[in-house]
């Protein structure tokens, strides 16, 4: 056990070490491709051995919980030295320090250090183990995808000298801060690791150092940084209540019946894991992140940052089962995945539409936690487990588009296959696993709506079904740009770095491979963490179809339909050659030679673009953010007022 909990938590916190010490493109390769074929393996190892607890006291003679407490100072004195000096924002100082005031008064004051241990300070079950391997596998393909991915983006930006060494330090320290998290019982444990997320999401958003980056990272920052103040508070609150700071104690039966008292720590958890994964109102920072190099975008939205939040509101969802704070999650979530998949079909900008996606997906994680049934934590670990195959997919897609045809809109997609044929193969594959039945995303949003429905909470019903619908719209759009070409033969080769391609290949095999395999994970993997948590199945598996009260979903019968349906049309777009590839008709006054333009009445070329397509006076950011915060901001007054008051 010590030997994989050292693979998977420290070794890349080494391996990051070495990073930065060794600059050369040899080493660095080395050192990232190593790290990530141990991650898996390690990974895949903890799965076998099954569910454990590990309390390790010391290293070297040091004792690990005064070396957690040491770091966590650290770091955050890192922290309030860049707010009053890099940054120069007060607020960020202010709110990095009344985390260390508030940790100097539980560490010091409140705590007994000499007092025996409650429970060990890591464990695992179903549901960490499934984070690890998400964390381990997904996480380590981006990282090794930057390798190839950096380079061009250095040069597109002309450095002088290469600041990879400390992109990578920062990368892949990510994954073992992340391993941590999910590993961690110890709440003092599991807070240092988040706090480590917050601050290499900061470092890795404003790594390119223009005014642009900065601001966006400092966002982050300060709204990562409300969710820290709110986590501390908690851990005050329960030391204050006589209880032990770890998850384990948090989940004995009866421990949400002391009502008020055990529900205000758990809404400000909840509320820590709400800011991380950017529900609204802190969408911006997620949004914002999108100024980042892709690979820290595809970490932050799909396999690690936000997944941090939603693992925890999901991991505390037997502790308030049954309270209100249970039903106003629901529709919390349910409304942050209404509303962002209507800011998304209101994007051209492919990585805004994919980031909305993502705020919408993990608002259905936390709207299907508030849910609490068994058939709702089914639907989550779903969600999580393919959204974060199929959305890393979609970004490394869309950061291998730019770099190439020096855009991110979705316009500019149109007739790709003729310049990118292999990457357009692989990003249609992406927005199909999203899109879809029977892949697993689709399959997460019936089973969410189904315990929906069977549980009678009929506005997030509604907005679950409403928001799947808009989901449909944006990536239907997606697929039809991408499809808008025939797919002839005789198209050029598309050059492609090997550590850039197999990530690629790999994400969207795994994308199509989990799907078909579903059953297989579902009994293995997903069940048990549901049981494990909720005492009972939420669906049951007949004939490898997902069966309930509500309906069937089939898994092979709808395989088979879609394979055979894609088939004939791959054949029949194989049947044009690439020379009877033209742009749409305008009308007769197209301009000679170019498909993208047409001749104005003074004959000069003008260029077309589509602009009611996306709906911006209905769907757009500028008519719907303001309302939406607001509404949400209501939404977490009322909440924490309802627990204040005592009503349960």
């Amino acid at each position: 056990m010590d030997i994989l909990v050292f693979a998977t938590v420290v070794l890349p916190f080494l391996a990051a070490i070495a990073l930065l010490l060794l600059r050369d493109k040899g080493s660095r390769g080395l050192i990232v491709v190593g790290t990530a074929v141990v991650l898996a393996a390690a990974s895949l190892a903890l799965v076998g051995q099954g569910a454990f607890e590990y309390g390790p006291k010391s290293i070297l003679g040091i004792s690990l919980d005064g070396l957690i407490t040491l770091l966590d100072f650290a770091l955050l004195f890192v922290i309030l030295v860049i707010a009053m000096t890099k940054l120069k924002n007060p607020l960020v100082a202010a709110l990095t320090a009344i985390q260390i005031v508030g940790l100097i008064y539980l560490e010091f004051f409140m705590m007994d250090h000499g007092a025996a241990k409650a429970a060990p300070a890591m464990f695992a079950d179903s549901l960490s183990m499934i984070m690890v391997l998400v964390i381990s596998i997904v996480g380590s393909l981006i990282c090794v995808y930057a390798l190839g991915y950096m380079p061009a983006h250095e040069d597109h930006l002309h450095l002088a000298r290469s600041k990879q060494p400390r992109f990578f330090f920062y990368l892949v320290a990510f994954l073992g801060a992340m391993n941590g998290l999910v590993l961690a019982n110890s709440l003092l444990w599991l807070y240092f690791f988040w706090e480590v997320t917050t601050f290499c999401s900061f470092m890795l958003i404003s790594h390119d150092g223009d005014e642009t980056s900065v601001k966006n990272a400092t966002r982050a920052l300060w709204m990562n940084m409300t969710g820290g103040v709110a986590f501390v508070f908690a851990l005050i609150f329960l030391q204050k209540t006589g209880t032990g700071l770890y998850l384990s104690e948090l989940l004995k039966p009866g421990f949400s019946a002391a009502g008020a008292a055990a529900l205000i720590p758990l809404f400000m958890l909840c509320y820590a894991g709400i800011t991380k994964s950017a529900q609204v109102p802190f969408q911006s920072w997620l949004t914002g992140a999108m100024v980042a190099p892709t690979p820290v975008s595809a970490l932050l939205h799909s396999s690690t940052m936000v997944k941090a939040g939603v693992y925890l509101v999901l991991r505390l969802a037997p502790a308030y089962a049954g309270t209100m704070l249970s039903g106003t999650l629901a529709m919390f979530g349910a409304f942050t995945f209404l509303t962002t998949s209507a800011l998304a079909v209101g994007q051209s900008n492919a990585k805004k539409v994919l980031a909305y996606s993502t705020i919408a997906n993990l608002g259905l994680i936390i709207a299907c936690a508030g849910i609490n049934t068994p058939a709702a934590i089914t639907a989550a670990i779903v969600i999580i487990i393919f959204h974060a195959v199929s959305k890393a997919l979609m970004f490394l897609c869309v950061g291998t588009i730019e770099q190439k045809i020096h855009s991110r809109d979705l316009e500019d997609m149109r007739g790709l296959y003729m310049v990118m044929p292999k990457t357009t193969i692989v990003a249609l594959v992406g927005v199909v696993t999203m899109l879809l039945p029977p892949f697993g995303v689709l399959m997460g949003k019936w089973m969410a709506i189904e315990s929906a429905a069977a549980m009678k909470y009929m506005p997030v019903t509604v907005m679950l079904a409403l928001g799947s619908g808009l989901t449909v719209m944006f990536w239907a759009r997606w697929a039809g740009i991408l499809l808008s070409t025939p797919y002839p033969k005789g198209v050029p080769a598309e050059p492609q770095a090997g550590t850039v391609r197999g990530p690629l290949v790999l994400l969207a095999a795994g994308a199509v491979l989990l799907s078909l395999f579903v059953p297989f994970i579902y009994g293995g993997l997903i069940e048990p963490a549901v049981r494990s948590s909720h005492k009972a199945a939420g669906f049951v598996l007949d004939g490898f179809n997902f069966v309930n009260q509500q309906g069937v979903f089939y898994v092979y019968p709808l395989f088979l339909v879609l394979g055979v349906g894609f088939y004939f049309a791959w054949k029949q777009a194989r049947k044009v050659e690439a020379a009877d590839c033209v742009g749409p008709y305008l009308c007769g006054a197209q301009s000679p030679g170019d498909d993208k333009a047409f001749l104005s009445t003074a004959g000069a070329p003008v260029g077309y673009q589509a602009s009611n397509f996306y709906l911006t006076w209905l769907f757009g950011e500028e008519r719907l953010t303001g309302p939406i915060n607001m509404v949400s901001g209501v939404l977490l007054a009322v909440m924490l007022g309802l627990l204040l008051g005592g009503v349960i």
